[in-house]
Parts: structure tokens; sequence; C-alpha cells
């Protein structure tokens, strides 16, 4: 099976690839230096982190000025 990075770094994964994984929406990204790999995160899961950043008060923007600040 082939898959064809786009002009806009998008990459559409075969039906009978992702006929596997039914309704993940979310896939965790890495690589080993030759090849990408795709993990399917549980809703859940990422459900429960979105409420906990929610619950503290920290927003994408305050995400964005730490990562900044650590590149300082």
């Amino acid at each position: 099976m082939l898959a064809k990075k786009t002009i806009k770094n998008q990459i559409t994964l075969p039906k009978a690839v992702i006929a596997r994984f039914g309704k993940v929406e979310y896939f965790e990204v890495s690589t080993d230096g030759e090849s990408i790999v795709l993990k399917p995160m549980r809703p859940s899961r990422l459900d429960e982190v979105k409420a906990k950043l929610e619950q503290l008060g920290i927003t994408e923007s305050d995400v964005a000025d730490a990562v900044m600040w650590a590149r300082e």
C-alpha cells in the first residue's frame, strides 16, 4: 500500500489500514529516523488531558509562551 504526502504535508491513509482503528481521530506520531510510527490515542485519555489543562486554566497561548521561554 502507498500513501502520498501532499504539498500541505498531509497523508491520506489507505482504507484497509484505517479501518482497523474505528473512530480514532488522533494518533501519536514518532519516528526512529527511518520510519514514521502512528499510534492511536484513546479519545478518553485525550479528553482527560484537555479537561485537566482547562481545569488548571492553561491555554494554547500559555503553552506557546512556555515553549518560547524554554527555547531562550
